[in-house]
């Protein structure tokens, strides 16, 4: 039988258990604290190792040991497709059969043939031997790139019956009423041969007072009006900045080693001027873009070079799938410049959660759709930090997107429709294991942010099921996006606000080129033909958009075949 412990002991011994109680729930609290911390700081290195030396997908394939079968079966167990409900093909549809062996080069690369004839044929001659066969190889080889100068000659013609009734009726003319030579025989300063042109005539004009008429062709028009460079080398030299990335001087370098000497300063002064050329076909597409159901945009910074610092620029993208690639530059990132690009849209917009398109989403005219690929980044990023939890949430939103992947090649009315049947479950699902697990996490935490930024844009994230032409991500855009990423680390900044415009024009012809499968050199080179001369009103079929039914037109083919300069890039060397 235990002794007695007397009260005023007890009260203290209670006292003293509540005090260690205490003391261990904070130390407790403290130690899950530094957990957190080290988790999140586990998470950076982990990032900071694959970015550096592992794969930077992030998407979730669901096969790790440490998700149970039985969850794995909850969550990636849609309702199956019916029997014959879709067409979709079977197997992994980005899955392409890959060449195997020696590749045959292009047929339509020219070709030099060279025969090797054996030493003992050449020493006795091929009288004394039948040939009775032969084996053919072909190697690709490279050239030296060819520069060309195109010397235009425009000779001058007179009638003969015309000079020798001139010269009857000059010397039928009395001398006193002759014109005075002319003694103005200085040329011109500037080289402008229409200006020595009007000289030499007004010379010709006074010293023979009945010149007859002088038939000349005119000139060749050029895209840079007196400029010196053809349609060709300007192609080219757009091509290779922006979408090879060369900077102007590795470009100035290039050239300087094929023996022509082009400076940076002509070859910017060049795009400045063919930039204000086809900015009134950007208008146009810009016009059009805005006109589409759905418009996908994003944005990246870019430095703008100033004395002693740069300042900051901003590159927008938007993307009207099957149409347009259009960049802009814009100074600000505001809701100004929003306005700015997207004014006069009604429909749908994809885009991320940046507060500058807020104030688009309030007057029911733009309606705004969320990004599953970014919702998925906030998930991947708290795989180190809470693993279960971030599996349970990815293993969702990698389903609905195996769903769009069966769905691709559907009609947006068959995607729509199932859609409404496969992945509307899995968000009701997924929005319900939010609302259930944000009360179980801890604050800033990455799992806690993932859920937060979910349950903030429930509405965005759940849009694509109301219209079967809205995709589920925000990727092609983000992709597009990736020009510009790729471009500055190689020119760093550009030069001011005009390069800036000069730089997002280009690339949206460019981008637009390769959305349509057109190939970019050829296509710049033919409009530098076509547009200086082509009516304002119909200037939208000069867009890659339109330039396969253009180019067709024979109209378009005649015009471009009687360009003296496109047709010597197109002869043989």
């Amino acid at each position: 039988m235990s002794p007695e412990v007397p009260i005023e002991h007890a009260s203290t011994l209670r006292q003293r258990l509540d005090e260690v109680t205490a003391e261990r729930d904070r130390l407790a609290a403290e130690r899950e604290k530094f957990r957190e911390l080290y988790l999140q700081m586990l998470e950076k290195c982990l990032l900071l190792e694959r970015g550096l030396l592992g794969q930077k997908r992030e998407r979730f394939t669901g096969h790790d040991g440490q998700l149970t079968m039985d969850v794995l079966g909850a969550l990636l167990d849609p309702e199956p497709e019916p029997q014959g409900a879709s067409d979709a093909p079977t197997g992994d549809p980005r899955r392409r059969a890959q060449p195997v062996g020696r590749q045959r080069p292009p047929a339509a690369l020219p070709r030099v043939e060279v025969e090797v004839i054996p030493p003992e044929v050449q020493q006795e001659g091929l009288e004394a031997f039948e040939r009775i066969g032969e084996d053919i190889s072909e190697v690709i080889e490279r050239r030296k790139a060819s520069v060309v100068i195109v010397r235009v000659v425009r000779p001058k013609y007179v009638r003969k019956a015309a000079v020798i009734a001139a010269v009857i009726a000059a010397i039928d003319t009395p001398r006193d009423e002759r014109a005075a030579p002319s003694v103005d025989n200085q040329p011109t300063l500037d080289g402008d041969a229409a200006a020595q042109e009007h000289s030499d005539g007004a010379r010709s004009t006074a010293q023979m007072p009945f010149m007859p008429t002088v038939l000349q062709s005119p000139a060749p028009e050029l895209p840079i009006p007196r400029g010196l460079a053809g349609p060709g080398m300007l192609a080219e030299t757009v091509v290779k900045r922006w979408l090879d990335h060369l900077p102007l001087h590795r470009l100035e370098g290039i050239y300087a080693r094929e023996g022509l000497p082009l400076s940076r300063s002509t070859m910017c002064a060049w795009h400045l001027q063919l930039a204000e050329l086809v900015q009134p076909l950007l208008n146009a597409m810009w016009a059009d873009a805005r006109g589409q159901p759905y418009l996908c945009t994003d944005a990246t910074g870019v430095l703008v070079q100033a004395k002693e610092k740069c300042r900051h620029g901003h590159f927008f993208v938007v993307v009207a799938p099957g149409r347009h690639v259009l960049f802009r530059f814009s100074l600000q990132h505001d809701g100004k410049a929003v306005d700015a690009m997207l004014e006069g849209f009604r429909g749908y917009l994809v885009a991320d959660a940046s507060s500058v398109y807020d104030h688009l989403y309030g007057h029911e005219v733009v309606f705004e759709v969320a990004c599953w690929a970014h919702l998925r980044r906030y998930y991947f990023k708290a795989l180190s930090s809470e693993p279960e939890l971030a599996k349970e949430a990815l293993a969702i939103v990698g389903t609905l997107f195996q769903i769009e992947r069966e769905l691709e090649n559907q009609t947006s009315q068959r995607r729509s429709h199932a859609r409404q049947r496969r992945s509307l479950p899995l968000v009701e699902r997924f929005f319900r294991w939010c609302d259930a697990k944000v009360s179980e996490v801890l604050e800033d935490t990455p799992i806690w942010r993932a859920i937060r930024y979910s349950r903030n844009h429930r509405a965005a994230f759940q849009r694509f099921l109301e219209d079967g032409r809205l995709p589920i991500h925000n990727n092609w855009s983000e992709r597009e996006l990736r020009r510009e990423a790729v471009g500055r680390k190689n020119w760093l900044f550009v030069g001011s606000k005009d390069g800036g415009i000069a730089n997002a024009n280009f690339i949206s012809l460019l981008a637009s080129c390769q959305h349509q499968g057109i190939e970019p050199y050829a296509y710049l080179r033919d409009l530098f033909c076509l547009l200086p001369a082509w009516s304002q009103n119909r200037l939208l079929e000069l867009s890659p958009a339109e330039w396969t039914t253009t180019l067709a037109r024979p109209d378009v083919q005649a015009e471009l075949t009687a360009n003296l300069f496109r047709a010597v890039t197109l002869t043989d060397s």
